[in-house]
């Protein structure tokens, strides 16, 4: 458990600097440079996700448990998959409807998948890290909300409903992907039983 908090803290701790002390980023990039931030966020995030990752799973199966959900919330935490799936296809295709009412489809698709997790599972790895996920999700769009009303971000306007049909198709492909293999080969852990 300790590797999972170590990592946990690793990666929202170099995420959340522009949120909680940004002085510390202003003060690499004007003394080093862009590219050094550029770096040490990179490679924070990489070390923080790797251990992350190694310590979810060493502990998994040592910690207990907090609570067992209904096997109702796990076809809730599917359908709320699949809307996270096509929220974050939207992050990455031009704007349509979809990202103009969002604003932040990939953010809002981590709060999506973090919340879906946290109904479906109840280990207290599973908590903490969906929990912690959750958590920053809030905290992140908090922050950018902030900075769009200082002027330092704007939103796109302008939408395509063309985009929202290839964010519905694109997330519906993830989705299935991850249902049907995709979840067991990373996870080990298949979401539903098929077959």
């Amino acid at each position: 458990m300790a590797l999972l908090i170590l990592g946990i803290v690793i990666f929202f701790g170099i995420h959340l600097v522009r949120s909680f002390a940004p002085g510390v980023r202003k003060a690499v990039i004007e003394r080093k440079g862009v590219g050094t931030w550029h770096a040490i966020h990179g490679i924070s995030a990489v070390v923080g996700l790797a251990l992350i990752a190694f310590g979810f799973d060493q502990a998994r199966s040592t910690t207990g448990i907090l609570y067992t959900p209904p096997v109702f919330l796990t076809h809730i935490a599917l359908t709320l998959m699949l809307i996270a799936c096509i929220c974050l296809a939207a992050a990455f295709l031009p704007a349509g409807k979809i990202r103009v009412a969002t604003k932040h489809p990939a953010i809002l698709a981590i709060k999506i998948w973090a919340f879906a997790h946290l109904l479906a599972n109840g280990e207290t790895s599973s908590v903490l890290l969906f929990g912690a996920f959750l958590a920053w999700g809030v905290v992140l769009r908090i922050s950018m909300k902030k900075r769009w009303r200082a002027g330092e971000i704007s939103y796109p306007t302008v939408a395509s409903y063309r985009y929202d049909v290839g964010a519905i198709l694109l997330g519906a492909v993830l989705f299935v992907a991850i249902v049907w293999k995709l979840h067991e080969l990373v996870i080990g852990v298949a979401p539903i039983a098929i077959g």
